[in-house]
């Protein structure tokens, strides 16, 4: 139980009690807080082994919810927030960097068991088929190992890689142009599209300085002159079909691209900028 209960804690704090969750041993570190090991650990057998909720037990601690933000004299006693003196501050991992852009763009499937992400690309990453000498690219750039030894414990970088899988992988490309048409329908205001895609994707609202330098880049863009793609051979006019003689067909209207909508190119240029922003990327 105590194996359990550090893993989960280091999963949603960053570091364990136990800062070597691979090993309890006598050469694995010390508890920083024994009697809150053990007392976890006991509330773990008390609730039978129910992982969510013991989860919910771990976010509703003041702990886990106090801010994140680092005071110097914090920062002297506990650089390494071993005494919990802030809330944890942590990099997402590869299924929740994924999965985050999915669910703000609307289209993340959330049903529990089925077809594989190769069947279908908006399910959610723990259906990934991995294999061990061809993981997922993008899962790799992201630190999430390629399963060939066990990997108690993950590693965590920040690496130009990830900010270039972010811009341009075509998940994400496409996550961002879902987020651009969701808030054009939830507002019309350029600002408040804005302030709902950062809602949507970091879940809090951008900060002045946040707030106005996307602005800038939603305006520079803007007035930059459309890229219209080049228009597609004619073709020919299909031979009129004599039992259809008398009936009026309406053609369906073809939504505006959004290479051809400034506004809206705009836009989506600002939901990948915020997907790959690092507010996005870190829990705080």
């Amino acid at each position: 139980a105590r194996v359990i209960v550090n893993r989960l804690w280091h999963y949603h704090f960053g570091t364990g009690l136990v800062d070597t969750p691979s090993d309890f041993g006598l050469n694995g570190g010390r508890p920083s807080h024994p009697e809150l090991l053990d007392w976890l650990a006991t509330e773990l057998v008390a609730m039978k082994w129910d992982t969510k909720k013991f989860l919910r037990l771990l976010v509703t601690t003041q702990a886990y919810r106090q801010s994140a933000k680092v005071t110097p004299e914090a920062l002297e006693k506990d650089p390494e927030n071993r005494l919990l003196s802030r809330g944890p501050r942590l990099r997402l991992t590869a299924e929740m960097v994924r999965d985050q852009a999915l669910l703000a763009s609307g289209k993340l499937v959330e049903k529990v068991g089925g077809a594989s992400v190769q069947e279908n690309a908006n399910r959610r990453s723990v259906y990934t088929f991995r294999k061990r000498t061809s993981p997922p690219d993008n899962m790799l750039i992201f630190d999430a190992g390629s399963r060939e030894v066990c990997q108690p414990k993950r590693l965590n970088t920040n690496t130009p890689l990830q900010a270039l899988v972010l811009l341009n992988n075509p998940g994400f490309v496409e996550s961002a142009q879902q987020i651009a048409l969701r808030v054009s329908k939830e507002a019309v205001d350029a600002t408040e599209q804005i302030t709902l895609a950062f809602r949507h994707i970091c879940t809090r609202a951008p900060r002045a300085t946040e707030l106005n330098a996307l602005t800038k880049l939603y305006t520079q863009q803007k007035a930059q002159p459309p890229q219209v793609a080049p228009a597609a051979p004619a073709e020919p006019e299909p031979k009129p079909d004599p039992k259809a003689k008398g009936k009026r067909v309406a053609a369906a209207a073809k939504p505006a691209s959004i290479s051809t909508d400034p506004a809206l190119a705009a836009l989506t240029l600002v939901c990948s900028t915020i997907l790959a922003s690092d507010a996005a990327v870190t829990s705080r």
